[in-house]
């Protein structure tokens, strides 16, 4: 047994490698993207527009970028500071829900709605979050939204006003779970304080997560304002995104709710998705501690070289944060940040290390230009700013990609809204097979 498991393991990579001529050979568009980086255009979304270039004639030519949700400019929606002070999450997420922005007394009753389901079921804690416990927050998250499955008894049911009852419930359930998660995961692997607050009615989903997180529940409003902003920031960005379009994958093949989500949970997980964030703070906390003076451009960029050159930090040749499958000379999402992260950080210890970030983003193209040898526009991605941000605020990096789970869950509901409604055709791309001819098939005794 123990030979065979070694054979099979030997196999992995050579059964499992395709020549990589063959992708251009047939022109197949890996990842879903064409030569130029451009996504494969797979549908059509009124959700949201995510711009970063231009096509004309052909070429793609850089732009500054811009994210609008039902046709309103992230810009607008949370961009700037307000004299209400208001919390917009809830505000946003009902623009996603219903195409338009709430009055007053629309927006009460969807605060209201929302406030009610926070609740979990009677021994949820002791049987999900205490059992069996994962190290993974976003893996735990999964099995509580399968497990809402679980307690529905109409968990089947796909009309219009059943989807709706879902998303809400478990929009609003996500953030007391994630906090539950770390706390869970934390005491049963690091032998940390076993913390579960009730939730407050009358908070906001920032406020929520915040009061729940934080042992003694205190806050400010200030901190309370800017996660609220980087929920909102991350509450949608296009049908393309992996998890997005694992939603729009699964919910073609017309499988309950549940199991949509739970695959959007498991998507923004990867490294390559929203636990990029992990691989940016690493990188960051290396250029800290491998740079003596963080006000010298030339010691900076001289740390930045090595590491396009595979000669520092993980030796992958990457400065993460840096570049975007499509924004090319501004990501609004990093703007934003930026903007409420420097107001946050004016005056504090943090910033010095605001002040590093911004000379990484401002270096990164020349180094890359004379690395290189070539011009490619680059703009710092939302993960540059957003691990600074929780970190101001004292959130656990364990948390950083739960909690944009908790901001992108209703732009996964509107997409698997869409599809329910517009796609009704089960997402299946094709492959292309490289073996030729048939292969002639030996008895068991004449193999070699």
């Amino acid at each position: 047994m123990a030979q065979s498991k070694f054979v099979l393991y030997e196999a992995f990579n050579t059964i499992n490698e395709v020549d990589p001529a063959l992708y251009e050979k047939y022109d197949v568009k890996r990842g879903l993207r064409n030569a130029d980086g451009t996504g494969v255009v797979t549908g059509i979304t009124n959700i949201a527009n995510v711009h970063g270039y231009i096509m004309d004639e052909g070429e793609k030519m850089p732009d500054e970028g811009y994210l609008r949700y039902r046709g309103y400019d992230l810009y607008d929606l949370v961009g700037g500071e307000t004299s209400e002070k208001r919390y917009l999450f809830e505000e946003v997420a009902f623009l996603l829900f219903t195409g338009k922005l709430p009055t007053q007394d629309e927006l009460n009753e969807f605060i209201e709605i929302i406030d009610s389901q926070r609740e979990l079921p009677d021994g949820f804690t002791a049987s999900i979050f205490l059992a069996e416990t994962p190290p993974s927050i976003m893996n735990l998250l999964s099995r509580v939204i399968l497990n809402q499955y679980a307690n529905d008894p109409r968990a089947e049911n796909r009309s219009p006003e059943h989807e709706i009852d879902v998303a809400l419930s478990l929009m609003s359930k996500l953030p007391r779970a994630a906090v539950l998660s770390y706390y869970a995961i934390d005491h049963r692997f690091n032998n940390g304080s076993l913390i579960i607050h009730p939730f407050i009615k009358g908070q906001s989903t920032a406020e929520t997560i915040l009061s729940m997180l934080r042992p003694d529940r205190s806050f400010t409003p200030e901190e309370a304002r800017m996660l609220d902003v980087l929920l909102c920031v991350h509450m949608e960005h296009g049908g393309g995104n992996n998890s997005t379009f694992a939603t729009h994958v699964l919910s073609s093949a017309d499988t309950d709710a549940y199991s949509a989500y739970s695959a959007a949970i498991g998507s923004l997980k990867g490294y390559r998705h929203g636990g990029a964030n992990q691989k940016v703070q690493a990188m960051q906390a290396d250029i800290k501690q491998n740079v003596a003076n963080w006000d010298n451009d030339d010691e900076i960029a001289a740390y930045l070289e090595k590491i396009l050159r595979k000669q520092a930090f993980d030796q992958s040749g990457l400065i993460y944060g840096m570049g975007h499958a499509v924004y090319t000379k501004s990501d609004p999402r990093a703007v934003i940040c930026k903007r409420f992260a420097r107001k946050m950080a004016a005056g504090t210890e943090f910033e010095a290390e605001l002040n590093l970030l911004e000379s990484i983003e401002r270096l990164t193209p020349e180094v890359f230009k004379r690395v290189k040898g070539n011009d490619k526009v680059m703009c710092a991605n939302v993960d540059m700013y957003s691990g600074f941000i929780y970190s101001m605020m004292g959130i656990p990096q364990e948390l950083f990609t739960p909690l944009f789970a908790c901001g992108r869950f209703p732009g996964w509901a509107v997409h698997r809204f869409e599809e329910i409604v517009a796609g009704k055709r089960i997402i299946r791309p094709a492959y292309k097979n490289s073996i030729h001819g048939r292969r002639e098939y030996k008895a068991i005794d004449e193999r070699e």
